[in-house]
């Protein structure tokens, strides 16, 4: 039975896209920059093709959502735009070209994400350390932030991943359990990506770890709040919140629009929880500056505190 929704303010709704999501075209010399860069470099980059509407801000700020492993994804989640089919063979030389084109950018942040892959016997998880190690070889001033598949939940495969000691590990839940089944692929369950992330955290590298839910897919807010409590048991420090918006007419239709008062409202919620740090708003996406520069901020102090 579904928990009552105890926290309604008023929502737009899901008639036209309301003022508050409307972004301004992106521009500036170092959006340019690394826009001029990703192509000649040939990155695949979330940011492009999840049609971020946040790639002036953090292209422009000097940070980037990479995509190892392919542009096709052996899962076939309902919300994303991600193609889906057979993969082709990974190329074993990506690690390296991605950690000397980071150099080349300069950049202060770097997300590493990629399609599922189960087609391999350890879901990709070989080749997401080979590229964190690569990264920390090549880029070390840059902050390393991996967005991870659940690798179908093998601790195995979770462990070769935090033994590379990336600086933030990111598993998005996506969204409410109930609704998990028609939103994300069925290979994917609110349980196991919680496994994951609990199993994350209990790591002995102490890595800071990271998830992101969707909203305005039909989820009720008493379900939102336990869902934050969820995510808060497993250990998770940064939450990121946003508005769902449908990729294309063959995607899920978005069920409400959310107004940013109500954003507001759910922030204060899950801070009362405890999480470190919360992004919540309309046009937050799982990687989202504000959220990788408190990130890079903390990590800085803390190494500063540890060199004093």
């Amino acid at each position: 039975m579904a928990t009552p929704n105890r926290m309604a303010l008023p929502v737009a709704t899901s008639t036209g896209k309301p003022q508050w999501l409307k972004v301004r075209m992106p521009h500036g010399e170092t959006y340019e920059r690394v826009k001029h860069l990703v192509k000649e470099l040939k990155l695949a980059t979330v940011c492009e093709e999840a049609r971020c509407p946040n790639i002036g801000e953090c292209w422009g700020g000097g940070t980037a959502t990479v995509m190892l492993m392919g542009e096709v994804c052996t899962r076939a989640c309902r919300f994303c735009h991600v193609k889906v089919g057979a993969p082709p063979p990974l190329d074993p030389q990506e690690p390296e070209h991605l950690a000397r084109a980071v150099r080349e950018l300069g950049l202060e942040y770097i997300v590493v994400t990629s399609v599922n892959r189960d087609d391999r016997p350890d879901g990709g998880a070989s080749h997401f350390a080979s590229a964190i190690r690569a990264l920390k070889r090549e880029a070390p001033r840059t902050t390393v932030e991996v967005l991870i598949p659940d690798f179908q939940g093998v601790e195995a495969s979770l462990s070769v991943v935090a033994e590379a000691r990336p600086h933030v590990v990111a598993h998005n839940l996506e969204t409410v359990e109930r609704l998990t089944p028609t939103v994300r692929d069925r290979r994917a369950t609110y349980r196991q990506s919680l496994r994951v992330l609990e199993y994350l955290k209990g790591r002995p590298e102490k890595l800071y770890t990271k998830s992101s839910v969707m909203i305005g897919l039909g989820e009720t807010d008493g379900e939102l709040e336990e869902c934050f409590r969820d995510l808060r048991t497993a250990g998770v420090d940064v939450l990121t919140l946003g508005q769902y918006l449908q990729p294309s007419q063959y995607h899920l239709r978005v069920e409400r629009f959310v107004t940013p008062e109500q954003f507001a409202t759910y922030q204060r919620l899950a801070e009362s929880m405890g999480f470190l740090y919360v992004a919540s708003g309309p046009l937050v996406r799982s990687s989202y500056r504000a959220a990788e520069f408190f990130m890079k901020g903390l990590m800085e102090r803390e190494r500063t505190a540890a060199a004093g």
